[in-house]
């Protein structure tokens, strides 16, 4: 519920607080008062100074109309637009339903008419607020920038550029979730000493920015602030499957951070709004935790188990979510994209026999010219080339016959240039720009807003279920098409790159609507679209397409800051090449999440298969931990090249901890020396040659700690440290164990 607190003495205004029990909200506003978000904070927190806070605090819109820019400041940064200036509140409602409350606020401005309804919303017992806009305006204006996801105020009365660190996360393709952390100073962003001169700061601001359709191809949307004093984290998240920006800057003494939507001077975007036009901006996120006394570590695992419970909350609900079926997709290290009925056979014997639940035919089941896939794709009617005797009907009742269930891959945005799509559908239904056909790398790309672009995909899709009876569909984007369309005519194209990407959703969740049941992964080439707004959507997701089981556990661990255990897609790749360590070490690295088991398994032999059923009988038995679970990291987030990497997953009383062991045994890319570092520069690892000690952050072992898998070979983990710490001992330069052990809070409790 909203509180209403008095302003200052002697003035008109009032602060506005709201929130549930762990996160809260201050908002001034008033007659002369532009309504601004002055507090954003943790209930465990002391209550911040409102007064100290004002001046710096930022409108709940921030919003630029064109022709009129900034007041009292320019540059680059996407704050102080002259149009948020004028706002003023004009109404507020709040909103219950079962488990969420809403607050709106209505604003509005005189000169350009400008109004909008902003929406704030929080679940109960998560310390996150998401916020977004609807804007119109009496009479037509274009904007340049809109959003909600502005706050101001970090690092009130800290010597800033040294004590707030940002936390940012490349996400290369097969290399993805590098996270690392630097001061504001490191990061180029420094007090220059102009509020002295009543200036407003240093107009200076660090960013990230993600152009065109991979919304993760380069960052993540998603980042955190954290003010080094108290510990406290801020984490950010752009909810959109497209394009993003976002900043840090200094404004009178003290830092704002900015998330946004596609703009102006970044995606060639225009919000045009009016008399029936309306502009809905990307919904942004904030998630606050107080620093934990345990660490940094610590707080960072307490911001992951916030941010993956309100992901959890904020998803469409589906029955793979809780069934975390073993999926085996033959694509990596395996028939790459060049599927027959006698390659196919062999690999569908294998993962039943396994005990794989799906069997997922990736990409070329649709090629009959053995070598033409990627640029033909768009009618997706079986080869028949490919599939003699049966054709791939006879494949895939091969599949049901053994009790799996089948799946396809498809590509379903992109139409191939040598495609007789290409020709078929109006030249309406494909991206444009300047009366121009978009192409990228042989495909052309759809736009889903468009009828005969749905039409087409609907078709296809329920033709393939239908007729194969598929249980399963996985979805890949395997090229960035820019800046978006122009749509034929005036439209910017960053306004139809939006457009698209929120159609593209919309169609997904439509075609899981018309069959339930069905599980459709999101991929786009590995992990390029690992945002929040396809996780809301998608029950799975692809997280890389890395091939070199040596180099996967670094991405398999730091991606549950960025999506839920049980929609993260691991892949497990095995062959006869391997040693046992060496298989064990691969299915490690996916059982505390979602096990996509790959690679020539119709190679191994019996002693080898009979690793991978006993970690796939691990996994089952460990699901619905997984889907309760929240991840821990005893070493802190991996750096790519860690010799020693641990994802922890804690449900309840127990811990689940994944340990890799990748000392220097002349692999690429990998560290050559025997010590580990911490991801954005926290403490050291306490590696030791065939051991290492792990702190367990904010929590206390109670018992002794299990070998779940593999449980042959020499292996230990034994609490010391009065319950704080593990040593853990693995027998090998590559190899993995998975270990469990009872746990409690450090600040007293369950955990």
């Amino acid at each position: 519920m909203t509180v209403t607190l008095p302003g200052l003495p002697g003035d008109d205004e009032q602060y506005l607080e709201w929130g549930n029990d762990v996160v809260r909200l201050a908002l001034a506003h008033g007659p002369r008062t532009v309504p601004r978000l002055v507090a954003l904070w943790h209930t465990g927190e002391p209550h911040p100074d409102l007064a100290g806070l004002r001046r710096s605090a930022l409108p709940v819109l921030e919003v630029a109309v064109l022709g009129e820019g900034r007041s009292g400041t320019s540059g680059k940064r996407h704050v102080d637009g002259a149009a948020a200036q004028r706002l003023r509140l004009t109404g507020h409602r709040e909103h219950r339903d079962e488990q969420t409350s809403r607050l709106e606020l209505d604003v509005a401005e005189g000169e350009t008419g400008l109004r909008a309804t902003i929406t704030y919303e929080v679940a109960d017992g998560v310390p996150a607020v998401r916020s977004r806009a609807r804007i119109t305006a009496d009479r037509p204006a274009v904007l340049d920038h809109a959003t909600t996801g502005v706050l101001g105020g970090l690092g009130h009365g800290a010597f800033w550029e040294d004590e707030l660190a940002v936390w940012e996360a490349a996400n290369p393709w097969s290399g993805e979730f590098r996270w690392r952390r630097r001061t504001l100073a490191e990061r180029g962003l420094f007090d220059v000493g102009m509020v002295r001169y009543d200036q407003v700061g240093s107009k200076n601001r660090v960013t990230l920015t993600s152009t065109g359709a991979w919304s993760t191809s380069e960052h993540l949307a998603q980042g955190i602030v954290e003010d080094t004093r108290t510990g406290r984290m801020v984490a950010w998240t752009a909810e959109t499957n497209g394009a993003w920006h976002a900043e840090l800057g200094d404004r009178y003494g003290d830092v704002y951070l900015l998330v946004t939507g596609p703009t102006a001077a970044e995606h060639q975007w225009a919000g045009r709004v009016g008399p029936g036009a309306v502009v809905d901006t990307v919904p942004v996120s904030l998630a606050v935790v107080d620093g934990h006394p345990g660490g940094t570590e610590a707080t960072l695992g307490a911001l992951a188990s916030a941010l993956t419970a309100y992901r959890r909350h904020l998803r469409r609900t589906h029955p793979d979510h809780d069934a975390l079926p073993v999926v085996y997709n033959d694509f990596l290290n395996a028939l790459m994209s060049d599927p027959t009925t006698e390659r196919a056979l062999p690999l569908i014997e294998a993962a039943a026999d396994l005990g794989a639940e799906y069997y997922v035919i990736d990409a070329g089941w649709y090629d009959d010219e053995f070598g033409g896939w990627w640029d033909s794709v768009g009618a997706w009617e079986p080869s028949t080339n490919r599939f003699p005797g049966g054709g791939l009907t006879a494949v895939i009742d091969r599949i049901r016959e053994l009790g799996m269930k089948p799946g396809l891959w498809l590509e379903p945005e992109v139409i191939g240039v040598r495609s007789p799509m290409a020709d078929r559908l109006s030249p309406e239904a494909f991206f444009r720009r300047d009366g121009h056909r978009v192409a990228e790398w042989g495909r052309y790309q759809l736009d889903l807003r468009h009828p005969a672009a749905r039409a087409h995909l609907d078709t296809v899709v329920d033709r393939l279920v239908g007729e194969f009876g598929l249980a399963y569909l996985k979805f890949d984007y395997n090229v960035d098409i820019g800046p978006g369309t122009d749509a034929g005519g005036s439209e910017p194209a960053g306004n139809g790159l939006l457009g698209h990407g929120r159609a593209m959703l919309d169609w997904v969740a439509a075609v899981m609507d018309r069959h339930p049941g069905l599980v459709v992964e999101g991929c786009a080439a590995g992990g390029s679209r690992t945002d929040p707004a396809s996780g809301a959507v998608f029950p799975i997701q692809s997280l890389t397409d890395q091939q070199d089981f040596w180099l996967v556990p670094p991405v398999a661990a730091a991606a549950p800051l960025t999506i839920p255990p049980e929609q993260a897609g691991v892949w497990a790749s095995v062959d006869r090449t391997m040693t046992a360590e060496e298989i064990a070490f691969s299915l490690v690295t996916a059982l505390l999440s979602r096990v996509h088991l790959a690679g020539r398994i119709d190679t191994l032999d019996a002693g080898q298969r009979e690793v991978v059923r006993e970690a796939l009988a691990v996994h089952r038995s460990l699901r619905q931990a997984t889907a309760r679970s929240v991840p821990v990291w005893p070493l802190g987030l991996p750096d790519w090249r860690d010799p020693w990497v641990v994802l922890g997953a804690r449900d309840g009383q127990d811990l689940y901890l994944a340990v890799w062991r990748r000392a220097d045994a002349g692999r690429s890319g990998v560290a050559r020396d025997g010590t580990g570092r911490h991801a954005a520069g926290h403490g050291t690892a306490g590696a030791d040659g065939d051991s290492v000690r792990l702190r367990l952050p904010g929590l206390v072992a109670t018992g002794d700690a299990e070998v779940l898998f593999p449980a042959w070979g020499e292996a230990s983990a034994v609490v010391v440290d009065g319950g704080e710490a593990l040593e853990v001992k693995l027998p090998g330069p590559t190899s993995a164990r998975l270990f469990r052990l009872r746990v409690t809070d450090e600040r007293g409790g369950v955990a």
